[in-house]
């Protein structure tokens, strides 16, 4: 494991509160997770912000690293890219229209005529989409990616378990992507 993997070693010093393994493993990962946070938040101030409370996560939990399941920069990038998504999630959504259009909310009304256009039609192709959803699968997936509500609040929202909701989003999704593709 540790031959084969130095992060999976150094997170194992880190677990026993080697303060050495630590400054390295910042060495050997800060900058692939850095390119992750600001490839996910796309801002460098947060991204800076993001990468700090990541390393203060990997320190707290090192001891729950486990070899076995994967390799330990999988393990500092899972925990990176959950971090962010945190960070999106709970940025407040502002709505620049409030007259409950759907299709001017999907539409990019910045771009050129043409193109604005081609964006309404398609937004109009997506607003059929979510049509053909049950009524409350349509309103999950909103709330998760239009809105970035966790998956805990929409459960409760519908009042189902955690993991019905990710299959109601996970099945949602392919059902939207099989009639956009359409």
């Amino acid at each position: 494991m540790t031959d084969d993997d130095p992060i999976a070693a150094l997170l194992t010093r880190i677990a026993a509160q080697d303060r050495a393994a630590f400054r390295d493993i910042y060495s050997v990962a800060s900058s692939k997770l850095m390119g992750v946070l600001l490839r996910i938040l796309g801002n460098r101030a947060e991204a800076e912000d993001a990468l700090q409370e990541v390393f203060t996560r990997v320190w707290l939990r090192a001891g729950r690293f486990d070899g076995d399941k994967g390799r330990g920069m999988t393990w500092l990038i899972a925990i990176a890219r959950n971090h962010a998504i945190d960070r999106l999630r709970s940025r407040t959504v502002q709505s620049s229209n409030d007259d409950g259009d759907a299709v001017a909310q999907i539409a990019d009304t910045s771009r050129s005529p043409l193109s604005g256009l081609v964006a309404e039609g398609e937004a109009r192709r997506a607003v059929k989409c979510f049509d053909e959803l049950e009524p409350d699968r349509s309103a999950a997936v909103q709330g998760a990616y239009l809105e970035g509500l966790s998956y805990e609040v929409l459960a409760d929202r519908y009042g189902v378990p955690i993991n019905t909701m990710r299959t109601w989003l996970r099945r949602s999704l392919l059902k939207l992507r099989e009639c956009l593709d359409r």
